[in-house]
């Protein structure tokens, strides 16, 4: 496995790491070992409670205790630990994507081909996705027109952005695996991380700036 690093951190205490996760990283695997490299302690504990698909970049945040993990993850349980995602889509707004609304769907993952699927109803192994969106620009590009979309998860599932956009045939710029026609590294960012500290219980907000790569630039 090719090893991979990570640039200074967003923010960083005894009980949590915030960071910019750069696009093909792996959150379950590269990033612990990335995070105990930088550190120098091949034995830190490293506490994930949220990830990243290895394709998209931006913010994640990490316990460094057992404590601290299973805080935020209460969080996550509960709703309070709040992700916001900006991601460029083929098309506008239309009949299946109006300009601002939720998307919810039954997603089912299929590990042995790698892949998530939507399907009708709930059965073994599917779980309900949500997300609500906002169209906040579209622009004509090279092989038709592109939007930049704000999105906020209700769920994390594996892939579920990219799925769920997919499914309504406005996938995610450079993502091949559901459909893209663009070639290039998948356009999506985890753009705004907030909860609340573990420990001290302190609203955090993290935010990043759009990424520097295409197709970004257009808007």
């Amino acid at each position: 496995m090719e090893a991979k690093h990570i640039s200074s951190p967003v923010y960083e205490d005894g009980q949590i790491i915030v960071l910019d996760k750069p696009a093909g990283m792996d959150s379950e695997h590269q990033l612990p070992a990335a995070l105990r490299e930088l550190w120098g302690n091949p034995e830190a504990f490293v506490g994930l409670v949220h990830r990243l698909d290895a394709g998209v970049s931006g913010l994640m945040v990490c316990a460094k205790t057992s404590d601290a993990a299973a805080a935020l993850s209460r969080q996550v349980q509960a709703g309070t630990f709040r992700k916001e995602y900006r991601a460029v889509i083929a098309g506008g707004p239309d009949e299946a994507l109006p300009g601002t609304g939720q998307l919810r769907d039954y997603l089912f993952k299929d590990s042995r081909a790698g892949r998530v699927y939507p399907v009708k109803r709930l059965r073994k192994g599917v779980r309900e996705a949500v997300l609500n969106y906002r169209i906040l620009d579209t622009r004509d590009g090279e092989q038709g027109p592109l939007s930049l979309v704000e999105i906020q998860l209700e769920t994390g599932r594996t892939h579920q952005i990219r799925v769920q956009f997919a499914s309504r045939r406005h996938p995610l710029w450079g993502d091949g695996k559901y459909g893209s026609r663009y070639k290039g590294a998948i356009a999506l960012q985890s753009a705004r991380l907030a909860f609340s500290h573990p420990e001290t219980g302190q609203p955090l907000v993290f935010t990043l700036p759009a990424p520097p790569h295409s197709p970004f630039p257009l808007f």
